[in-house]
């Protein structure tokens, strides 16, 4: 049996293999294990690599579930470029490479970190169909996941968490499942359709859109708050200032335009925090 739904032989396979591949979805979680490894200080490249690529596995992982289960479960998709066979085999792989990196950061970090990175293959892997049926877990996974990320770059190479790392992660949890509230909108006639319930089915549009926008000010005072007492360094203000203006413009938005700036703008908010972590220009 193949592993493409439209054709034959090695290069369908791998087409539809690499179609799993959403970089728009997977360089933010990915930067983020980049992000806190800058965060620890003196970083080992290696140990970088190993802690990236199995962020990257894990969510390679969640998007082989999700298009399975929407396509051959709940008949959601109109199409699909995997097999039901080639789904297995592309979960198989992701997970095996994902536990490799694991054991490799076994050897080379320390266990803590081992912990800190495990969880993001079950939040992958859980996301679709039992985590994202209910509004809290299903605003709060990849969130979830892009602060483990950058929680576990961090102990990876400092081998302890320090209050400047977990507050990068919270801020992060935050303000992305307010864009997450924003991105489920789109979905809002077939969720509530199937009884899927995304916080915009439990709430309704506009309280939906509100709470949205009140996590991501929320973070962002955070950043401030931050900021002022010398956790954050000054010039990750910068960052508040580019996400808010993205933020006034897709307030305007429908939900699948106000997604694509606000996710977009969070690339623009991690550039900038990274920015002033990295360079620290007003210290």
């Amino acid at each position: 049996m193949s592993i493409s739904r439209r054709s034959s032989g090695t290069s369908s396979a791998l087409q539809a293999l690499a179609s799993q591949v959403h970089p728009v979805f997977m360089l933010p979680p990915v930067a983020c294990s980049w992000f806190g490894a800058f965060l620890a200080g003196e970083t080992s490249l290696l140990v970088g690599l190993v802690h990236s690529v199995a962020i990257f596995s894990a969510v390679y992982t969640a998007h082989v579930k999700d298009g399975y289960v929407d396509f051959y479960g709940r008949g959601e998709d109109d199409d699909h470029p995997l097999t039901r066979r080639g789904c297995v085999l592309a979960l198989v792989g992701a997970t095996t490479l994902f536990f490799a990196c694991l054991a490799a950061l076994w050897v080379l970090a320390n266990p803590g970190g081992v912990a800190l990175t495990l969880p993001t293959w079950f939040i992958g892997y859980f996301h679709a169909p039992q985590l994202d049926t209910n509004p809290v877990t299903a605003t709060s996974g990849y969130p979830l996941g892009i602060a483990l990320a950058i929680a576990g770059g961090y102990y990876v190479q400092a081998g302890a968490l320090s209050p400047v790392a977990v507050a990068f992660a919270a801020v992060f949890l935050v303000l992305l499942s307010g864009v997450k509230v924003i991105d489920d909108a789109q979905d809002f006639e077939y969720d509530r359709s199937i009884q899927k319930r995304t916080v915009a089915v439990a709430l309704g549009r506009e309280r939906a859109r509100t709470t949205a926008y009140a996590l991501m000010a929320l973070a962002l005072v955070a950043v401030v708050a931050f900021a002022l007492a010398a956790v954050f360094p000054p010039s990750t203000m910068l960052a508040v200032l580019g996400f808010a203006a993205v933020a006034v413009v897709a307030r305007r938005a429908d939900p699948e335009l106000a997604t694509m700036l606000l996710v977009r703008g969070s690339y623009v908010f991690l550039a900038l925090l990274l920015f002033a972590v990295w360079f620290r220009p007003l210290s």
